[in-house]
């Protein structure tokens, strides 16, 4: 697989994760409980971090959310970041309270002196900041100028910004430019990394339910990343916030970027299926949860899109007329019964398994 040559960015540390300088893309999502239900947050911060999230970001509306921050950040397995806005005070406080970084959107937080006065304090406590600039709450002056949220328009509003913080000597900054419009997005984001070195944080805004959602996001957000631009990532749903890091390391692993287990690739239905292969890739992919290895695997429905189409499989399985076939990188390794099919691919998945702790234990 080809390698995507990513665009040069400053390093940024949130707690342990480093976004930009060449470090992975970093995997975000948002909590959607009560920041003040700090039983219910505790519980979704722990479920997004075992599904692979490396931050989550918090509402932060009022001072007894910023109050509660202090036990989450303590208590929290992955760094947490405060999102903020209308009042600069909250944005302190979560500060304060241990946030790792903060959220801000500067067009509702009060003013070039509220910024500045951020920026000063975030410097002493050495908390980055997100400058995160969307369509919905461009300056008034800026829409005027534009005719509208356009792509430059974004991004003028987010430069003007950073002169404020860059006046203070402040850098800890990562910069997100959102639209709900894919193609706004997109261009606003490729102009603004030819102008300013701070790591971007990629994202489509309101993109929408679970279905539409996932379209809009993988769209925008995997064509920036083939372009090499982007260092962390959130892909916004209405779901569960867990759907979001699902939907993040899809996209991650399609392009080669990460590998957090087995890659499944399957055929399209037709006609000479011999096997319900809607159900069979169904319960591939739900066994397939279980195990960490970065294995290609393939479940195929007739010999045409057999072990030639998945040359490629690191394992695969493939139905005939009346019997099914495992093979490995185009090769059959034997022939099994149809209703067989599954048990057999699942006995070399544990021999890989196998293998690899093997390998581990021997270096």
């Amino acid at each position: 697989m080809e390698i995507i040559e990513r665009k040069e960015t400053d390093p940024v540390q949130i707690g342990g994760v480093t976004i930009g300088g060449g470090a992975p893309v970093v995997i975000q999502s948002m909590t959607n409980t009560k920041t003040t239900d700090s039983g219910a947050t505790m519980e979704q911060i722990n479920q997004l971090a075992e599904a692979g999230c490396e931050l989550v970001r918090l509402a932060v509306p009022d001072r007894k959310a910023a109050e509660t921050f202090k036990d989450l950040a303590r208590e929290s397995p992955v760094p947490l970041v405060a999102d903020i806005h209308f009042d600069a005070r909250l944005a302190l406080e979560a500060m304060e309270n241990g946030a790792s970084k903060i959220r801000i959107n500067p067009g509702n937080i009060g003013g070039k002196s509220k910024l500045i006065e951020l920026a000063r304090r975030a410097e002493q406590l050495t908390v980055p900041i997100r400058i995160g600039v969307n369509a919905g709450s461009l300056e008034k002056k800026i829409l005027e100028k534009h005719g509208g949220a356009s792509a430059a328009a974004l991004v003028e509003s987010a430069l003007g910004y950073l002169d404020v913080l860059e006046e203070t000597g402040f850098s800890r900054i990562v910069v997100s430019l959102k639209a709900s419009d894919v193609v706004t997005t997109i261009k606003a984001y490729r102009s603004f990394s030819e102008k300013k070195p701070y790591p971007l944080h990629l994202g489509i805004t309101g993109a929408g339910p679970l279905r539409s959602g996932l379209i809009k996001g993988a769209i925008g957000i995997g064509t920036l990343l083939a372009e090499g631009i982007g260092d962390t990532i959130r892909v916004s749903l209405t779901a569960h916030p867990v759907e979001e890091v699902r939907a993040a390391k899809q996209i991650l692993q399609s392009l080669g970027m990460n590998r957090y287990g087995p890659e499944l690739i399957s055929c399209p239905t037709c006609g000479r299926c011999s096997v319900d292969l809607v159900a069979l890739v169904k319960e591939a992919e739900e066994m397939l949860e279980g195990y960490r290895l970065p294995l290609k695997v393939a479940v195929m429905g007739c010999a045409v899109n057999g072990p030639g189409e998945a040359r490629e499989a690191d394992l695969g399985i493939s139905a005939g007329k009346k019997h099914g076939i495992v093979f490995s990188h185009g090769q059959v390794i034997r022939t099994v019964g149809l209703d067989s099919l599954l048990d057999a691919l699942k006995e070399e998945l544990e021999a890989a398994a196998d293998r690899g702790e093997r390998r581990e234990e021997g270096k």
